[in-house]
């Protein structure tokens, strides 16, 4: 069983929108610090969009504040990242990341769990 799995990337417009999920299974969803990070070719992850297991703390890398949104469904065990007005630079691997560790900005320390990945590709 493979405890995220990250879906909804694809090739989209500049200025158009996705929606990714992150589903998780075979572990207490609600306890843990969510977080969605980015890989562009040739460079570092780094974090995105992170949200806390309460729900009500969310950090945003500047460069997609105001333009991605994360929630988190503890319902669903799942977390999510609207993303709008995209732009060529948002392209990357996205991957989601669960921790009860949780590092700079509230986002989960890296030492927990990581999904597969899903590709965002923006064109311009």
């Amino acid at each position: 069983e493979v405890p995220l799995v990250e879906s909804g990337g694809g090739l989209v417009q500049a200025g158009g929108s996705l929606r990714l999920s992150c589903a998780a299974s075979g572990f207490s969803f609600n306890d843990y610090t969510m977080g969605w990070f980015r890989q562009a070719p040739g460079k570092e992850r780094v974090g995105v969009a992170c949200i806390s297991s309460s729900d009500d703390n969310t950090f945003y890398a500047d460069s997609v504040k105001g333009r991605f949104t994360i929630s988190r469904d503890n319902a669903k065990n799942t977390v999510y990242l609207q993303m709008s007005s995209l732009k060529p630079e948002d392209t990357a691997v996205y991957y989601c990341a669960a921790d009860l560790r949780v590092g700079s900005y509230g986002c989960p320390m890296g030492l927990g769990y990581w999904g597969q990945g899903t590709q965002v590709t923006v064109s311009s």
